[in-house]
């Protein structure tokens, strides 16, 4: 009985993180709409999306110890999105505003890290938690690159519930941030190893739950 509960702790606590990556990942494709936040937007959506990633993937590579599981997990993430998105249809928005699989070569520098460190969770925390947060944001620019104009898009497709605030304008690039890549991925690789290491925590304090 305690092994049936054990792992479907374990396999619930995954889905519902891949789940709420999911949502992250809609909310976030909504930047290309925000025109004249859109770099601001970028570099915050970029680094949550990373954190959210690296606690899911490592949790799910720890609890396995088979590297390759953190891919599998982004690709799972990346399906959720997908059909998530089909809902883009009943709204009226286009196709082309899909996200691509931009998590997917971060799950594989983690499953990496985890198999040519031999399984070393100190390792795994400090290289894989690096790695992670400086690639996503540079892999999260295909999104801004393989998506319509934004700025085209935005008046195309106006949002109802947009507040006037946030109404589209001329976008102010360098306003805020000169390099938004830089900036998302220097704060996410900081910010990467702290999440990851909470991963591994959390595969140790579930242990202990469901064996208490």
């Amino acid at each position: 009985l305690m092994v049936w509960l054990r792992r479907c702790t374990h396999y619930l606590f995954i889905v519902v993180v891949a789940v709420n990556s999911t949502l992250l990942t809609i909310n976030a494709g909504d930047y290309i709409f925000y025109t004249d936040w859109a770099w601001t937007s970028y570099v915050i959506f970029s680094i949550s999306q990373t954190l959210m990633l690296v606690v899911g993937a490592t949790y799910y590579l720890t609890f396995t110890g088979v590297p390759g599981t953190a891919t599998y997990y982004c690709l799972i993430m990346t399906v959720y999105t997908w059909v998530a998105k089909g809902a883009w249809f009943a709204l009226g928005y286009p196709y082309d505003f899909i996200v691509t699989p931009v998590w997917l070569p971060s799950g594989m520098l983690l499953d990496l890290v985890y198999w040519a460190t031999k399984k070393n969770k100190h390792s795994l925390i400090l290289f894989g938690g690096v790695l992670v947060g400086m690639s996503l944001p540079l892999f999260n620019m295909v999104n801004l690159i393989t998506v319509a104009d934004p700025l085209e898009t935005a008046f195309k497709y106006p949002r109802p519930t947009l507040p006037p605030y946030m109404t589209p304008i001329e976008p102010q690039v360098g306003k805020f941030y000169n390099s938004p890549v830089a900036l998302g991925a220097g704060a996410g690789a900081v910010l990467s190893v702290t999440m990851v290491a909470l991963g591994c925590k959390l595969n140790t304090w579930t242990y202990r739950w469901m064996a208490a």
